[in-house]
């Protein structure tokens, strides 16, 4: 269950991956399947081939993305895999304000 976003978050996120941009979008998120994780961070782009790139750098398969049919494919960080790569990427701050 997805909840603590705001709507114009959402639509900078898209705005950003229309751009062909790498795009985060990070909320609160629980799933009894997924103990202890409170935040999922989106990552996304139209560019299925780049974000494939993008993953590959963290050891993400391209098996993993999430395809999405309206164009906003992306991964699902979570846990210390999320912590890992929103530190790499520098803006782990999202975790801090969650």
């Amino acid at each position: 269950m997805a909840f603590g976003i705001k709507r114009k978050d959402v639509v900078e996120w898209k705005k950003r991956i229309d751009q062909g941009e790498i795009a985060f979008l990070t909320h609160y998120w629980l799933d009894d399947r997924f103990p202890g994780c409170k935040t999922v961070t989106k990552v996304g782009s139209k560019d299925l081939g780049r974000l494939s790139e993008w993953g590959k750098e963290y050891g993400l398969k391209k098996e993993w993305i999430h395809h999405r049919k309206d164009g906003y494919s992306h991964y699902d960080l979570l846990g210390d895999k999320q912590r890992e790569i929103l530190k790499a990427e520098g803006i782990i701050e999202v975790l801090l304000e969650n």
